[in-house]
């Protein structure tokens, strides 16, 4: 369970990934900090840092991960520690392996051929296949997570390859499923990304460093520029000679996943493309288009639906308003596992604006519905608060099938949707009228870019 009480009812990534190299020698450590932070909405369960120095001998890296946000496990301390002019972190969710510290991330090996860390967002759907071989020829694992899968490979491979990049390139060719890597070795920092492009990475610069980052956000926060997103099969290496692209993996057909777009990405992100914001506000203007209501004002559930509210309000010609005010300093302490401590949670950490609601006919937006507690909580709290009606509109299609490829949408019993219809659900969250984002509008919110959206028609690319 992700620790964000606003997220009790939400899809979870599993992870976001960084990685700095500094070709003047300047401290890596914390650029790899303020990058994380930025990159803290993809996981907020454990974290951590690697570097090395590429100047320096092979095989020493200092690392330092542990279970909590990027803000309590670094402190200025611990940065200064970190020696080295290339880094690798990780914010991690867990979608496989425990929630535990032994599972954070950057994964560190030590092997034949000398050393890597290595960062991983996504998921594999061989991964079980693929550990299997390598018990049965010897290996023991240290983890429960399918990422020291892929790293074990790479240690196999490189035994009997000129190059990491070869070893690399042989790991990927046995993985099927969603991912992103950021991997460092002792003189280089290698991105690697899906065929597909399920999962995000891209390319910045600022002066004599370059970056990879799961999100431009991330680039944003260390003053770099974005160059360019990775390609779907693209392998980069980045070196003291500079950026170099293997593109042995790259294939056709790709197959972006949509909730990237809907809820995942930060509004200020640039994704293959295409700007998170506009995408948000495109949704809320086909939900506008075909699902219009006689309604006071619009308002979305904070932060996840702000962005689409607004561009219903803006299609509608019906005024915007905020009806919540979202108390940013509750920690994780306050959230508790049992339903109905969450739901006292979600009033914790959410109010209502009473003098904006009462008397009024509300257009509330959110991103998804997926279990339909919390939306119907927050319904709940509207309509005590004097709110005549609350009309929901969600920016994406209903959530009728799970996800295998790094997000955590649940099994098809936990999704209300999978066993209700929209005309149930309405009934079952208390809403006046329900209406979700149509899947052909998907392709108008993205610009025609080829998705994911199996979790919506049971379309799976792998």
């Amino acid at each position: 369970m992700n620790n964000r009480c606003e997220e009790f009812d939400k899809p979870k990534e599993e992870c976001g990934v960084f990685g700095i190299y500094h070709t003047d020698g300047s401290a890596a450590a914390p650029d790899v900090a303020w990058g994380l932070c930025a990159l803290q909405h993809r996981g907020q369960e454990a974290c951590g840092i690697a570097v090395c120095d590429p100047c320096g001998p092979k095989g020493n890296i200092s690392w330092h991960k542990d279970t909590g946000l990027v803000s309590e496990v670094f402190h200025t301390d611990i940065l200064e520690k970190l020696k080295g002019s290339a880094g690798v972190g990780h914010v991690r969710y867990s979608t496989t392996g425990a929630s535990t510290a032994e599972n954070a991330q950057p994964l560190v090996l030590s092997y034949l051929k000398g050393t890597l860390a290595l960062a991983h967002n996504g998921n594999l759907i061989n991964a079980q296949k693929l550990a299997q071989k390598l018990q049965e020829e010897g290996a023991v694992f240290q983890t429960t997570t399918d990422s020291e899968v892929i790293a074990c490979y790479i240690a196999r491979e490189r035994t009997h390859t000129s190059c990491v990049e070869d070893a690399i390139l042989q790991t990927a060719r046995r993985l099927k499923g969603g991912y992103a890597l950021v991997i460092m070795s002792p003189r280089k920092l290698i991105g690697v990304r899906d065929p597909l492009g399920l999962k995000p990475l891209c390319l910045g610069k600022r002066d004599n460093s370059y970056i990879l980052a799961s999100e431009s956000c991330a680039l944003t926060a260390v003053g770099a520029d974005f160059i360019r997103d990775i390609q779907p099969g693209e392998i980069i290496t980045i070196s003291k000679d500079g950026v170099r692209s293997d593109r042995r993996l790259v294939q056709e057909k790709h197959a972006h996943c949509i909730f990237e777009y809907i809820y995942f990405a930060r509004p200020d992100s640039i994704l293959d493309g295409i700007n998170i914001y506009d995408a948000r506000i495109r949704a809320g203007k086909a939900l506008a288009a075909s699902y219009p209501v006689d309604a006071d004002l619009v308002t979305g559930v904070p932060d996840s639906g702000i962005t689409a509210a607004m561009g219903y309000a803006q299609a509608s010609g019906l005024p915007f308003a905020f009806a919540f005010y979202k108390n940013s300093y509750v920690g994780r302490t306050f959230i508790k596992p049992t339903q109905k401590e969450r739901e006292s949670a979600v009033h914790l950490k959410l109010s209502v604006l009473g003098n904006v609601v009462r008397d009024k006919r509300l257009v509330l937006i959110d991103d998804s519905i997926v279990r339909g507690t919390t939306i119907a909580s927050l319904i709940g709290m509207l309509k005590n608060a004097g709110a005549r009606e609350v009309h929901v509109r969600i920016s994406s299609p209903p959530f009728l099938f799970p996800c295998y490829y790094g997000t955590d949408v649940p099994s098809n019993d936990q999704l209300i949707a999978s066993s209700r219809t929209a005309a149930q659900i309405c009934t079952d969250i208390g809403a006046d009228s329900l209406g979700y984002l149509k899947l052909e509008d998907l392709k108008q919110m993205t610009r025609e870019l080829p998705l994911c959206k199996a979790c919506f028609d049971s379309q799976y690319p792998v």
